[in-house]
């Protein structure tokens, strides 16, 4: 029986939305300089640990009852020397619209101001790789890959 349940799709898109994208704490770093960020609601686990900031590269996994089901890794980096002010809390309000038909990073499209979030993917929670990015007054800024699925 496969672990893809409503109850995991749920539980994803609250750990996403209470770490990284909702300012959540970080944990006690699993690596040299990476950034840890846990979040726990019963049988579930979830950890995303990135290296890196204006270049970086990351992995989110989730656990039921101690067994990983579930993971995905990215890569991102910003296309620009200055990062526009308001860039974070974009990518951030984005992340937190992440669609329960697609829990991988953000919607579609989400607009924020002068910056122009636009995701894209193909496949399913079972396997799963897309890009997002980010333009700045209709120049793109910031690029991302990602790839994953079931753990078995």
């Amino acid at each position: 029986m496969s672990e893809i349940t409503k109850e995991f799709i749920q539980f994803l898109i609250r750990a996403k939305q209470n770490t990284y994208a909702g300012d959540g704490e970080e944990s006690e770093p699993s690596r040299p300089c990476s950034k840890d960020l846990h979040y726990q609601e019963g049988e579930f686990l979830y950890i995303d640990t990135y290296l890196g900031s204006f270049d970086f590269i990351g992995e989110e996994a989730v656990w039921k009852n101690g067994r990983p089901i579930w993971g995905m890794n990215y890569y991102g980096r910003m296309l620009v020397d200055d990062i526009p002010e308001g860039f974070i809390k974009c990518l951030k309000e984005a992340l937190k619209n992440v669609p329960a038909s697609a829990p991988y990073r953000g919607p579609e499209t989400f607009k924020y101001g002068s910056f122009e979030y636009y995701c894209e993917w193909k496949g399913n929670v079972e396997c799963f790789e897309g890009n997002e990015k980010i333009l700045f007054e209709g120049k793109i800024i910031y690029k991302l890959s990602f790839h994953g699925g079931t753990l078995k």
